[in-house]
């Protein structure tokens, strides 16, 4: 057992207002500088929607992940990527995305509502190119279809909407159902990291300490095979430096004890960062199991921090005590393997991503009242409303999770590669959460049918409370269980090794020898 310890993120879907401060707060310390006008290394897009870089789902565009090697039992290999493939690709890659597929970075002439000569035409500050500098026509930018969910340009072309039968789509976009949910994005810090595979220099690593995936600026030759690799198109290229770069999960801030900007700025508290710990020896296996069975594989990668013998073999491989702490108190094992709600998006790709989603369990009340009222299951039809929930069993409730405004196959394909029992597993603890607090709270639900639920879902009563506490009642830190940083290791890799400077990703110790500090 090779266990390896990961800072992994869990983003809870159903808490996200979509206010795009996470971006603002990554693009002002991270991207704000020439040639990285356009990277959002944190984004939020609308479901359903296409998404940016527009349509990067659709790997039959992209060519990004893994896939099954053909012949090969337990073989996987690069998509549009690799030693072959990137040789083929070296000087014309038809799989990568170009500026379009993002946005061309833009600005407007301000000073042209000042400076402009007495007219009879009101000044107008006209749009240009932040590469050309030239006029330019705006047809695109980040977040481009925000809120837009139910137009033909975008909600309607959404790559998962691809196996829904056109009824089905349908239903999603009739107006008295029309529903949207909001999906942040940063990279997942993979297990099993396309992008480190894929690049031709090696300039692309996953440290041990942590995790987290870098580009060592100092190495990258500009292939941008990082860039196609990537399914989730997390990877960009910097025009003006001729480097690629990504997420960093802001590491200097990590070790220095803070959360990521964009998780410290989230205005819902979505997010959570903890450790888990896993066994390295069965990525592979993980990564290369069925398409059925790809999601608890990831899972069963996952360890108990509490376990003695993970414990054991932890420390044998040099984790510190510190590290084992955070993983036992990680708030993302508790969603991920101890209440079973969180899950990875789009595991088809086959990279094992370290970043969760509880997913969105979105209005259906509304569809529940209509269905109980259609059936005339109350006698008191005025009373209806406010007794709804002693009449109906839970059969019922359980039923109305099929009939919610976003079909369960849309929401699998999203995070279960199309498993939708495994989705409405996770639908129906969050719906019994939902109905055990109105119980405590509004009282219309009695102990003995908030017990019942519990039960049917899998949860007791004290998990039900502890997932409340941890998604609406939690501090910071509860949310950001941050393992300590242990010098003597960051130390060792800024040392000089060989020909290579240290990898710090940004040049920070070249900045720092600079100041003379």
């Amino acid at each position: 057992m090779n266990v390896r310890s990961q800072v992994s993120m869990v983003f809870h879907l159903d808490k996200c207002i979509g206010c795009h401060t996470c971006s603002i707060a990554c693009k002002n310390i991270w991207t704000d500088r020439k040639g990285a006008e356009y990277m959002w290394w944190n984004n939020v897009e609308t479901k359903p929607g296409t998404g940016y870089p527009t349509k990067w789902e659709d790997q039959s565009i992209y060519k990004g992940g893994w896939q099954k090697t053909e012949g090969g039992e337990n073989e996987i290999s690069l998509r549009g990527a690799g030693k072959r493939k990137g040789l083929l690709n070296i000087f014309h890659n038809p799989n990568m995305p170009v500026i379009d597929d993002y946005y061309e970075p833009f600005t407007y002439k301000y000073l042209d509502l000042i400076e402009s000569p007495s007219m009879d035409d009101q000044p107008t500050a006209r749009p240009v190119s932040l590469i050309t500098g030239r006029p330019i026509d705006i047809k695109m930018g980040p977040n481009w279809d925000d809120d837009l969910s139910g137009t033909q340009d975008f909600a309607r072309k959404d790559p998962n909407l691809e196996n829904l039968s056109p009824a089905e789509q349908e239903a999603m976009f009739q107006l008295e159902r029309m529903a949207f949910f909001y999906l942040p994005r940063i990279c997942n810090h993979c297990l099993n990291p396309a992008c480190v595979a894929s690049c031709p220099s090696g300039a692309i690593y996953k440290r041990g300490e942590d995790g987290v995936v870098l580009i060592n600026q100092n190495v990258c030759r500009a292939w941008r095979m990082c860039v196609t690799a990537c399914p989730y198109k997390k990877s960009y290229y910097n025009w003006n430096t001729g480097k690629s770069e990504k997420c960093i999960l802001c590491y200097p801030r990590i070790e220095a004890g803070y959360a990521p900007a964009c998780m410290h700025s989230c205005v819902g508290r979505i997010r959570y960062l903890g450790v888990l710990l896993y066994d390295a020896d069965r990525i592979e296996q993980a990564a290369a199991s069925d398409d059925s069975e790809l999601v608890q594989k990831q899972l069963d990668l996952l360890l108990d921090p509490c376990d003695p013998a993970v414990i054991a073999a932890a420390k044998e491989n040099g984790i510190a005590d510190s590290t084992l702490h955070a993983a036992q108190n990680s708030p993302v094992y508790k969603f991920v393997k101890e209440w079973k709600l969180a899950l990875p998006l789009h595991p088809e790709f086959r990279t094992l991503p370290m970043l969760f989603y509880v997913p969105p369990l979105l209005p259906v009340m509304a569809t529940i009242r209509e269905k109980i009222k259609d059936q005339k299951l109350h006698d008191i039809a005025k009373d209806w409303e406010d007794t709804w929930l002693y009449d109906t069993s839970t059969q019922e409730l359980w039923g109305a999770i099929d009939q919610a405004r976003f079909p369960l196959k849309y929401m699998a394909n999203l995070f279960s590669n199309g498993d939708q029992n495994l989705m409405k597993e996770k639908l129906l603890k969050l719906m019994a959460v939902r109905i055990y607090r109105r119980h405590k709270t509004v009282g219309d639900v009695t102990e003995e049918k908030s017990n019942q639920v519990l039960k049917e879902a899998g949860l007791t009563p004290k998990m039900a409370e502890a997932i409340y506490a941890l998604t609406s009642l939690a501090k910071f830190d509860d949310r950001f269980v941050i393992p300590a940083a242990h010098r003597e290791q960051a130390i060792e890799m800024m040392e000089f090794t060989g020909d290579v400077k240290g990898s710090t990703g940004f040049g920070f110790k070249d900045q720092t020898a600079k100041r003379g500090l």
